[in-house]
Order: structure tokens, then C-alpha cells, then sequence
């Protein structure tokens, strides 16, 4: 039988011997509990030794705890399926990266996550934006008429179109991204993935605004509704700002 190891969830800013119950990754209800080293500690369960695939299963058991320790202390997030082969592993951790941990706390303390997406409500309406104000499409769009069956202008086309949408989402989600970095601490900007997404941002804010950033996303849409669609989620733990690597 294989030996148990410890599985790291995140780095707290206390020392105080915490019992957070039986939610340990991999369903086998291991006690997910801290070890220390002087005021810090981390938030560990018992884990065989073994590699945990990316599946929605263990990204959300992983997320979970650390969301029900985010409840209680101010968190540093650690990198899913980093396990330690025993305590005394990670208490070596916590000495040799104190100074460093306990900078990232002060840094995060009392700070939450808000992940905000905007949309396109009219994808048509902006095709035909990008038809008519763009002189390349427009060329390219010509060009299709005269050789229907030339498959290189037809792949210049999307080429051009494709640059042409990524340059409107640029210009039209400046506006909206710098109302909420006027509030954030910090903003970190991910790739649209779809078309009619136009920006995909996490927002690092205080938790004391969390309120305020809620009535922003409501004036925002109220302002531009008829154009742009909004979500977001939140309070999460920083894991855009934050994600502590362990390396062998």
C-alpha cells in the first residue's frame, strides 16, 4: 500500500491549529487541517502519494477548501496537486519562504477576487459595424465577389475580419475595464474566448467595497444594457493575483 503524503490547499496568516473537517481532496474524507511555522501555517489533508488529474471533480475540491478558509483568514492560494511527502516538508517550506509569505499576506489582507465578463448583445450588428467601417474587410469582401472560389482571399478574409473584431473589443471594453480598475486594487485581463465576448477581466478589490463594486456592475449595465450584456462572480479567493508554486 502506497504512503501518504500532504496535500497543500493554500498559505494562512496564523498559527493556531485549525480542524476544518473531513473535505480533503480525492474522497476519502481526510481531516483538512494547518501546520506551522511561527504565525503562519498551511492548510494541508492527508493525500497518497499520487498525481490528481484536472478534472471539474478536483479543481472544485481544491477550490472549495480554500473558499471555506477564505471565510476565516486572508488566504495565499497554492497551485493545484502540490503534495509534500510529510510535515517536516512543509514545515522547511514555511522557514525558508517566511519573509516572502508573509509579504504576500500583508499584500492580500483583506482582499477578495471579482471576476467580471462583458458580452455583445447583437453579434450581427457588429459584424456589419466591422463591414462597413473597415477597409480591408470591405477589399477583401470585393475581392470574394469577383473569385468566389478562391479559397486564399476567402482565408484573408476571416484573417482580416478576426483582426478586425479583436481591435473593436480593445477600443469598446476600454471604457468598461477602466471603470472597474478605478475601484480594483488590481486587474488582471484575460483572452475573450468567444466572439461575441468582448473582455474577461478578474479584479482584485478590498473587501470593504465589495458592496460598492456590486452597485458599479449594476450602473454600468443600466448605462450600456443595449449594447453589452455583463456577469460576474464573486467573492473568490485571489487566485489570478496569487497562486504559490512549490517546485521540487
Amino acid at each position: 500500500m502506497s504512503r501518504d503524503g500532504k496535500y497543500l490547499y493554500c498559505i494562512i496568516n496564523e498559527n493556531d491549529g485549525r480542524n476544518f473537517g473531513p473535505m480533503g481532496i480525492g474522497g476519502r474524507g481526510d481531516i483538512v487541517s494547518t501546520i506551522g511555522f511561527n504565525d503562519i501555517s498551511a492548510v494541508i489533508s492527508n493525500t497518497p502519494m499520487t498525481r490528481y488529474v484536472i478534472s471539474r471533480e478536483n479543481l472544485t475540491q481544491h477550490e472549495k477548501v480554500i473558499e471555506t478558509v477564505m471565510k476565516e483568514y486572508t488566504i495565499l492560494p497554492v497551485r493545484f496537486c502540490t503534495i509534500a511527502d510529510g510535515a517536516e516538508e512543509i514545515r522547511t517550506l514555511l522557514r525558508k519562504r517566511y519573509s516572502e509569505f508573509k509579504g504576500l499576506l500583508r499584500d492580500m489582507d483583506n482582499k477578495i477576487e471579482m471576476g467580471v465578463k462583458g458580452y455583445w448583445k447583437e453579434m450581427p450588428q457588429v459584424f456589419q459595424e466591422i463591414d462597413q467601417g473597415d477597409s480591408s474587410v470591405q477589399g477583401l469582401k470585393e475581392e470574394c465577389e469577383r473569385w468566389p472560389e478562391d479559397k486564399n482571399i476567402k482565408g484573408e478574409l476571416g484573417k482580416a475580419v478576426e483582426k478586425a473584431l479583436s481591435l473593436k473589443k480593445a477600443e469598446e471594453s476600454w471604457t468598461l475595464v477602466n471603470r472597474l480598475r478605478r475601484i480594483s486594487v488590481d486587474v488582471k485581463e484575460k483572452e475573450p474566448r468567444t466572439d461575441p465576448m468582448v473582455f474577461n477581466v478578474a479584479c482584485l478589490i478590498d473587501r470593504t467595497r465589495e458592496r460598492e463594486f456590486d452597485y458599479l456592475i449594476d450602473e454600468l449595465a443600466e448605462k450600456h444594457g443595449e449594447r453589452f450584456s455583463f456577469s460576474y462572480v464573486g467573492p473568490a479567493p485571489p487566485f489570478h493575483f496569487v497562486n504559490i508554486e512549490i517546485k521540487a
